[in-house]
């Protein structure tokens, strides 16, 4: 018999999770660096950023470039790439909208709790069609430290008014996992850009293939049985 988890509400990670962003995020920078004539291990420093705020994002390149690196222009070059990948829409992830559908069917509390920025968050949920499924948004603009630290997390479960014990809260990075396990939720990871880490594995409950087997999971151990 399967372990029962008390599932007072869900925190739901935005980029990578719900959203078919990352690789976006991650193609926009690679180009914008290659165009600005930075091309060794540009990958490899991309991929270390995945699930972290902008501003850590920048710090990694000014520690990585020196204080002579030209961040407006890469972050200018970023932007275009950026916005020209999204002109043609915003993806969701695959499972997105079951999982939304049954624990709005099942009154179960949720938030988005992401390291964007609230002007990002907003208008990414809104290209995608999802914002209104939300009245909980948190972002890197409400709290002082970002993933992986887990003030994010405690600000949520605090703002819906459960215990972050009985929150179940869904990532698809590292350091996003990092941050809920630090926070105290049950942790599920579905990854996307960036193969969860041993330690990273340690730290979750389950390391799932999509949001539907996230759905199955929080029918079978959450209390969601009826809406299979």
């Amino acid at each position: 018999m399967s372990e029962r988890w008390t599932v007072d509400a869900v925190l739901l990670d935005m980029d990578g999770t719900l959203l078919d962003t990352e690789k976006v995020y991650f193609d926009s920078l690679v180009a914008a660096l290659n165009g600005c004539g930075y091309n060794d291990g540009v990958v490899a420093l991309c991929h270390s950023m995945v699930g972290l705020p902008g501003p850590a994002c920048e710090a990694l390149l000014l520690d990585r470039y020196g204080a002579d690196f030209p961040l407006a222009d890469i972050n200018q070059a970023f932007l275009d790439h950026r916005d020209a990948m999204m002109r043609s829409g915003l993806p969701l992830k695959p499972g997105t909208l079951p999982l939304l559908d049954a624990l709005a069917a099942a009154d179960r509390p949720m938030a988005i709790v992401t390291s964007s920025s609230r002007r990002s968050a907003e208008r990414n949920l809104t290209v995608a069609g999802i914002r209104d499924r939300f009245d909980t948004l948190l972002t890197l603009d409400d709290v002082t430290h970002g993933k992986p630290d887990p003030e994010l997390y405690l600000k949520a479960a605090a703002h819906l008014g459960v215990a972050p014990r009985a929150c179940v809260a869904v990532e698809d990075s590292n350091h996003g996992v990092a941050a809920a396990h630090a926070a105290g939720a049950i942790t599920l990871m579905v990854p996307d850009m960036a193969p969860p880490t041993e330690q990273t594995r340690a730290k979750c409950a389950a390391v799932l293939p999509d949001l539907n087997a996230v759905l199955a999971m929080l029918q079978e151990r959450g209390g969601l049985n009826d809406l299979s």
